[in-house]
């Protein structure tokens, strides 16, 4: 498992570069860790089950309550997209 993310700046897309991290920390409710928790249970069951047509997942576009939340996406190890 590899951990990716941007500082929160104002930077234009093209200026943005992913760093790999050595620690996240989540501060959320329990409400919200036991949603993304859900998420990623669901994400990894469609993983398997759609095999090669997997690439990734946003956590927002699966719960609606965290479209103004820090962008938390899950990408497939080896993705070709």
């Amino acid at each position: 498992m590899k951990i990716y993310g941007y500082k929160n700046t104002e930077l234009t897309p093209e200026d943005i570069v992913p760093d790999e991290l050595a620690e996240i920390t989540l501060v959320a409710s329990a409400q919200e860790l036991r949603k993304i928790a859900s998420f990623i249970s669901s994400a990894a069951d469609d993983m398997e089950r759609e095999n090669s047509n997997w690439d990734h997942r946003h956590l927002s576009d699966a719960e609606k309550s965290f479209e103004g939340s820090p962008h938390f996406v899950l990408y497939k190890p080896n993705s070709q997209n």
